[in-house]
């Protein structure tokens, strides 16, 4: 693997951060009055002694942290990602043994204070916004993807922060940010993957008012904790009758020292990430917020923070499997000279590269939209004490959040598939060299194949998608709307323009075809020609905002990446236009 400062020697994520980002625009909005460096001021309160107190400040302390976490990934994880991957884990009477290079890379992220990225400074976090946040998954994920789901998983604790009582967070927060555990979201079970609502494990309550937790659950991460931070799983439960639904389902906090791990899977890929099957057996719950708000608002307010995490591993691993490829072709010598000097080769590299581009401009912008709603929604709701029906009024927040509700499965969807096919063109750049385990480009394509699956499959992303393409390119529409205002600040090229007309033919011929099974089927086609036409529109935006040779270069990758979006959208606008055709027959 590659080794070096992963935040330093990647000149696009490099650009992002000091010519794409609206630094102030993101600031303000997670920042808000610069609280937490006035609290720090008022009471010396050490939690709060790294908090900005202005926009610079901030942009100092994400970056110093960008490049702190890009050190320790590239330097210290990526160089044991072989031996974790060959490694492997163990499992033996209900413990999980993971490879001792793990527990050193773990270890060392714990002791880096880097692991809290989503959980807020009074309770011990780093403070970070989502742009930042995705940011730093991506690093992780390109140094290794299974690793990356060990670094992460204690920041699935976003949900108690924002839902559980305040003496709930106050008791388990800091421990959980300090490191002393790990964390895990329990809501599969063996006959229930993606149909939550039908969820069979069971919460009683005893007299005492203890909660009690039956039942199992299947494909949760991290379920085992590690030797030194036993988990917390933040589990999904039944509290209402059998019939219930949704709304029938609550959360709750289970120690794992009170639940059996009865195994774990053995995998294609991610060999380092203990994928377990836990049995609760009257296992003792504690309540998040309130019974009945498990799927319907608190499982749902996560989905879009969920899908951004698995789209920024997917670009994260897509880089990886891309600098491997680069760094092959130009070290591999045939007829006399490197491979990457062959035109056929030079063309899967200027793909990949173009590729990872435009997926960084969607993924990123998936970012801005969820900082631009979120952080203002809290605080409207915690420290302003505003009803949930007036802050949902809030015309700046409805918007962002519309378009953070179809961007988050937008680029989950494109960003994984993406991924997938990256890898694979990493390996087939390496040749025969590629299908052995020799090199990492076998480990990086069977890490790549799981990110289309969970957190939601790419067809329930379209499913999801959607509903914000067809109704957000409605005459007053927040997708046409949100282009319109993009476009409007800088001159759109011949070719983006086709693209944003293929886009409005699309969804014409969408909604005018008349049965729903056709519909379902062409939905793909519809948000593909969506994404596609974001991502090269924020790509070619970018050109204004870069200079010499980067502009050279980025040009050229904007223009290819829209000739590809439009020979891609005239194949699925001829589907869609045939399906209507068909139909008007019958």
């Amino acid at each position: 693997m590659i080794q070096g400062n992963y935040f330093q020697d990647n000149t696009d994520l490099q650009t992002h951060f000091d010519n794409l980002i609206d630094w102030k625009e993101i600031v303000a909005a997670y920042e808000g009055d610069f609280h937490d460096a006035a609290k720090y001021k008022q009471t010396n309160d050490e939690r709060f002694a790294y908090a900005p107190s202005t926009v610079q400040e901030a942009i100092d302390y994400y970056r110093s942290t960008v490049d702190a976490l890009g050190e320790i990934m590239g330097d210290f994880v990526a160089p044991r990602s072989k031996e974790m991957d060959q490694t492997g884990l163990k499992y033996e009477n209900g413990k999980v043994t993971f490879p001792k290079a793990q527990e050193e890379c773990y270890k060392t992220l714990k002791d880096a204070g880097l692991m809290p990225i989503s959980i807020s400074r009074k309770y011990g976090g780093l403070g970070l916004p989502a742009t930042v946040q995705s940011m730093m998954c991506e690093i992780a994920a390109r140094a290794d993807a299974a690793f990356c789901l060990a670094y992460g998983n204690i920041n699935i604790v976003e949900i108690m922060e924002r839902y559980a009582s305040d003496e709930m967070c106050n008791e388990w927060l800091p421990q959980i940010a300090a490191g002393k555990f790990s964390a895990a979201m329990a809501l599969t079970e063996p006959n229930y993957g993606s149909d939550l609502p039908n969820v069979q494990t069971r919460a009683t309550q005893d007299p005492d008012g203890t909660w009690r937790i039956n039942g199992a659950k299947r494909f949760i991460t991290h379920a085992c904790g590690y030797v030194d931070s036993p988990s917390v799983i933040l589990t999904l439960a039944r509290t209402g009758s059998p019939e219930s639904g949704a709304r029938g389902l609550s959360f709750f906090l289970v120690q794992g020292k009170d639940v059996h791990v009865a195994g774990i899977e053995h995998k294609m890929g991610l060999h380092c990430s203990p994928t377990c099957e836990v049995v609760f057996e009257n296992s003792p719950g504690i309540l998040i917020g309130k019974t009945g708000y498990g799927l319907v608002k608190y499982s749902m307010g996560m989905m879009n923070a969920a899908r951004l995490t698995i789209a920024t591993q997917s670009l994260g691993i897509g880089t990886a499997a891309y600098f491997e490829a680069k760094k092959y072709a130009s070290e591999r010598i045939q007829f006399g000279k490197p491979i990457e000097k062959i035109p056929a080769v030079r063309k899967i590299l200027d793909k990949m590269e173009r590729e990872i581009l435009a997926t960084r401009c969607l993924v990123s912008e998936t970012g801005r939209a969820i900082d631009l709603y979120h952080w203002k929604k809290e605080r409207m709701l915690k420290e302003e004490g505003k009803s949930e029906r007036d802050v949902n009024q809030d015309e700046t927040i409805r918007r962002w959040e519309k378009l953070a509700d179809l961007f988050t499965p937008m680029s989950k969807y494109y960003a994984s598939e993406g991924c997938v096919a990256l890898a694979s063109d990493a390996i087939q750049i390496h040749g025969g060299s590629g299908y052995t385990e020799d090199y990492d480009v076998a480990r990086i394509y069977r890490d790549s194949r799981i990110t289309t699956i969970y957190e939601g499959t790419t067809q329930l992303q379209i499913v999801a998608a959607i509903g914000g393409v067809v109704s957000g390119m409605a005459a007053s529409g927040h997708l046409r709307a949100y282009a319109e205002e993009v476009m409007s600040k800088f001159s759109p090229s011949t070719d983006l323009r086709s693209l944003w007309e293929k886009l409005e033919q699309a969804v014409h011929s969408y909604k005018s075809i008349g049965d729903g099974f056709t519909k379902d089927e062409l939905a793909f086609e519809t948000v593909e020609i969506a994404a596609r036409f974001v991502a090269g529109m924020l790509l070619e935006k970018s050109l204004t905002q870069v200079d010499g040779d980067l502009k050279k270069q980025r040009t050229k990758h904007s223009q290819d990446y829209n000739i590809d979006s439009l020979a891609i959208a005239e194949g699925n606008l001829l589907r869609l236009e045939r399906a209507n055709r068909q139909a008007a027959a019958v």
